[in-house]
């Protein structure tokens, strides 16, 4: 019996560390991996909402106020956002400061709800109020692009959350139809890009 106990710890323990593994350190959220495996699942829903989103200026964040308050910044932002989607949904940190996510949009109120996002994520950080910015959102709703899978639904949200940068409203939805060519190859106006 004792070695089955030991065994069940050990287990515990093992799970306990494969799950920290799948967590992003600094806002706990879900890894890029574990984050696709959960939308993948919910995906299967026909009313499910694919959002992409990513903080205005936050290197000039991070250069202005420092590191500490760029992390504090993206943290905000990452409750903000697993807030939003609830448990039914889920949210990953996708890498630097881009965030996705994917819900069930039971009662048809997703753009009233991304509107008053949009709203909550461009307020300032709870103790820091000289810490705040924009955060840029693109989503796109499965049931537009029947049979389109995860990564090109990320992709369309990409598309819609880099016209939202480069409008006035912080929210965007994704135009049906094709993908712009500028999508598929290379995001202009990206770190790093040629």
């Amino acid at each position: 019996m004792p070695s089955v106990i030991g065994w069940a710890v050990h287990a515990r323990w093992l799970y306990g560390r494969l799950t920290t593994a799948r967590r992003d350190p600094l806002t706990g959220l879900w890894t890029r991996d574990a984050f696709t495996r959960r939308a993948r699942r919910l995906l299967r829903n026909r009313r499910a909402v694919v959002l992409l989103a990513d903080v205005d200026h936050f290197k000039q964040v991070n250069d202005t106020h420092g590191h500490a308050a760029g992390d504090a910044l993206l943290a905000a932002t990452a409750a903000r956002l697993a807030h939003a989607v609830g448990n039914g949904g889920t949210v990953g940190r996708l890498g630097g400061d881009e965030f996705a996510a994917v819900f069930i949009d039971r009662d048809h109120t997703a753009p009233e709800r991304l509107d008053v996002l949009g709203r909550v994520l461009a307020r300032p950080v709870d103790g820091s109020p000289q810490v705040h910015t924009t955060v840029s959102l693109g989503w796109v709703r499965a049931a537009d692009h029947h049979g389109e899978e995860l990564p090109g639904l990320l992709r369309r949200a990409d598309e819609a959350m880099y016209a939202a940068k480069r409008s006035s409203s912080p929210v965007r939805r994704a135009r049906l139809g094709r993908l712009l060519a500028s999508v598929a190859g290379r995001r202009p106006g990206r770190r790093g890009a040629a």
